[in-house]
């Protein structure tokens, strides 16, 4: 079986760093599946889909052409990688994916993503939904507080503006619609690795992880 190490958890704990380096280091895949509920909710706004219309948003999953690329997003030969990160998109994002038909129209497309060497997963539901059977399962965490903190510094770093008030509430706003949803709530695997970032930086948590990989898959650094 191709090894499978998978990373869950809500937004702003900082998966997608996780992920990005993980990979790199192993010389793996990695799959960032929040990506391809961005860039669905991009493309149902831009062609003016209901966030409700199941039906519709389903037929636009089964022919979403997303490809990464050197850490990027591209659908259709555009360039996504910043037009799917706004909180507008990452809001709508959460409405397409509590529906199950656009869940299912994407879970044949993920799982094809586990190739050789192997793979690293990001996402919600990638250790209980996705790859159930991964050896490896982290949930990475962090206090609500923290994380709207974390992504107020990103926007202005980018010389955007931002309420961080507002950033606070729509984070809470997402988590319980993540976690109350019917179809692949977020929620730990029963055998993940649960890690609080809250006062950790991305270097502690990489080499917390590192640490969990040398205990359950010896191998796959030693490539």
């Amino acid at each position: 079986m191709i090894p499978v190490i998978t990373i869950d958890g809500p937004s702003g704990t900082g998966k997608g760093t996780l992920m990005q380096l993980l990979a790199q280091r192993l010389g793996w895949h990695a799959l960032d599946s929040g990506a391809l509920y961005r860039a669905l909710a991009w493309v149902a706004l831009q062609q003016g889909v209901g966030l409700d219309d199941a039906l519709v948003l389903t037929g636009l999953a089964k022919n979403l052409a997303v490809e990464f690329r050197q850490g990027g997003v591209w659908l259709n030969g555009e360039d996504l990688s910043e037009a799917i990160r706004t909180e507008e998109i990452g809001l709508a994002a959460s409405r397409v994916a509590a529906h199950p038909q656009v869940r299912a129209a994407l879970l044949d497309w993920q799982r094809a993503w586990a190739r050789p060497p192997g793979l690293v997963a990001d996402g919600r539901d990638m250790g209980t939904v996705v790859f159930p059977e991964a050896p490896l399962k982290i949930f990475l965490d962090a206090a609500p507080e923290v994380r709207a903190e974390r992504r107020y510094k990103q926007l202005n770093e980018k010389g955007l503006s931002a309420s961080l008030h507002q950033l606070i509430v729509d984070i809470r706003a997402r988590d319980a619609r993540d976690r109350s949803r019917l179809t692949a709530p977020l929620r730990p695997a029963q055998d993940a690795i649960v890690i609080d970032s809250s006062r950790m930086s991305i270097p502690e948590v990489f080499e917390r992880v590192l640490a969990e990989v040398r205990r359950v898959l010896p191998d796959a650094l030693s490539q």
